[in-house]
């Protein structure tokens, strides 16, 4: 045996690769359950793309993400983690403008409907019918959500349960509803938000979240899946889920680490995964990259789906078709953080807003979706800026504060240059630029600012192609083929080797159920 290659002899019930948020809620439902856990991560710190990012001494931002998500009361629960963290309400309001004279408040209940009322007296009349329909499908989304999707050939009883309840509940939504879930995924978000509405400026704010992280604008079809998507975690119309971690989004992280650290997981950092070994079809532990292997019954990788497959296992193990089809997994990341540190609190231009959102109309979001297609960042891109020092001065020395910028569309590739400096710097000046066109007074209150591209994403994130849903969220890549049909519910072809990241079912914006979803699949399947 190589000298340099050190092997250890324990062995782990299951080794979990990575400890960003999905990876953390596997470990601690496995832990809980009494399995011996690791959990291994490259970085020095817990959290993936929900780490917290220091713009400069004393100002702290969310790295690549500052919405939770929706998080399940049975995950809380079962891990014990108002323990470990402190989620609050949020109804931290979000200010969209056009950039002239109209302007809505959105809170967590939706837009107020008194200054919808003032914009169009015909939209605000509609409002709670269509909050109704999308409360309704989004209810059901999120029941799809809570467990793993049955599979097609219903010949397990878990499966047949599972269809069961999602039945029952697509037929409790009464025939209009049924009707309207089977109308409304497929369409556009701005055809649907036609069919309701008139104002620009509403169908435009919400057009936003029916594109968020997507490469597409509002006029693709499937955007509207994307919109409710978004509001499985929010009420009817809010821009964010409404709900809100003290510290953060890494605090977060930390706190699902301090659970599975509870429950008897071991979590290391500093701890590159290089390869997941494997024999006679079955996985037996990882390799590191100092060189030392680790046993372990069963993998469970929190990675994404092309990192897992084609670069940890070895593709010329794997069956030909499965490969073709992780090779075939559309990322096309297309957004791009930007953190200020600021000497006092920007105009966002609501009482105790904490929010502001660049989308004025729907035309404005599809030419900025039209520069990405064509291989440029956005010439007047989407952007939703945040403050989080709003709610939680504690992020920022008293008195300053911190601005988060969500910007699309920045394209992983570009057709002319490159997501060097003077290409990160360049998206820096432009987002400024419009963020000073709606916030005016802005650009005096900045001291410093974080540029991350979607390369930069990548390298720091291990996000494929900068997306952080770990591959995109459309109708063809959601449920049961999501991230491919051969590993739908969590399994992989090779036996005992499991994923459950935010590229399995159910995608990004779900706060641990993919990974709590993934850790259930690992303990139904019992001893391997």
């Amino acid at each position: 045996m190589n000298p340099a290659v050190q092997v250890r002899r324990a062995a782990y019930d299951a080794i979990v690769i990575g400890a960003g948020v999905n990876s953390l809620a596997a470990a601690a439902t496995l832990a809980k359950a009494g399995r011996t856990v690791l959990v291994l991560e490259r970085r020095a710190a817990v959290g993936g793309a929900g780490s917290a990012l220091e713009i400069e001494p004393g100002f702290h931002a969310d790295a690549a993400y500052d919405d939770i998500g929706w998080i399940p009361s049975s995950l809380v629960r079962d891990l014990d983690l108002t323990r470990h963290v402190r989620i609050v309400s949020s109804a931290m309001p979000v200010v969209a403008a056009d950039g002239n004279d109209a302007s809505l408040t959105f809170t967590a209940s939706g837009p107020d409907l008194d200054g919808l009322r003032r914009l169009s007296p015909r939209d605000a009349s509609r409002w709670p019918e269509f909050a109704g329909r999308v409360a309704a499908i989004a209810g059901f989304l999120r029941t799809l959500y809570a467990a793993p999707v049955p599979d097609t050939a219903l010949d397990q009883a878990g499966d047949l349960r599972t269809a069961l309840r999602l039945a029952l509940k697509y037929r409790g939504l009464g025939r209009r509803d049924m009707v309207e879930v089977l109308r409304v995924l497929p369409m556009s978000v701005a055809e649907w938000l036609d069919d309701w509405f008139e104002h620009p400026l509403l169908k435009g704010a919400l057009a936003a979240r029916g594109v968020t992280h997507s490469a597409f604008g509002p006029r693709a079809a499937g955007t509207a899946f994307v919109f409710l998507h978004h509001q499985v975690a929010a009420r009817p119309g809010a821009m964010r889920s409404g709900l809100r971690v003290e510290g953060g989004i890494g605090a977060f992280a930390a706190g699902l680490a301090r659970a599975a650290q509870a429950a008897g997981a071991e979590v290391r950092t500093g701890a590159e995964v290089r390869r997941i070994t494997a024999a006679r079809g079955a996985v037996d532990g990882v390799e590191l990259a100092s060189g030392e292997r680790i046993a372990a019954a069963r993998v469970v990788s929190g990675a994404s789906p092309r990192h897992t497959f084609l670069e940890l296992c070895d593709p010329a193990r794997l069956e030909p078709g499965f490969v073709h089809a992780v090779s075939r997994i559309r990322y096309r990341g297309a957004f791009a953080r930007v953190h200020f540190s600021l000497d006092g609190l920007p105009p966002l231009g609501g009482d105790r807003a904490s929010g502001a959102l660049v989308a004025p109309d729907m035309d404005y979001l599809e030419r900025a979706a039209d520069d990405a297609k064509y291989g440029r960042a956005s010439e007047r891109p989407f952007v939703r800026a945040f403050v989080p020092t709003v709610a939680d001065p504690s992020r920022a020395p008293e008195g300053k504060h911190v601005l988060s910028a969500h910007v699309q569309y920045a394209p992983y590739r570009l057709r002319e240059g490159r997501w060097d400096d003077a290409g990160r710097e360049a998206l820096g000046d432009r987002v400024m630029d419009t963020l000073e066109r709606y916030l005016p007074g802005l650009k005096a209150l900045v001291r410093r600012r974080e540029v991350l591209t979607p390369v930069d994403l990548e390298r720091e994130f291990g996000l494929p192609e900068g997306h952080a849903y770990h591959g995109e969220l459309a109708l063809d890549q959601a449920m049961f083929m999501r991230p491919v049909p051969a590993c739908s519910h969590y399994r992989s072809p090779v036996r005992g080797l499991y994923v459950c990241g935010p590229g399995a079912h159910p995608g990004g914006g779900t706060a641990g159920v993919a990974g709590a979803n993934a850790a259930r699949t690992v303990l139904a399947d019992g001893a391997p």
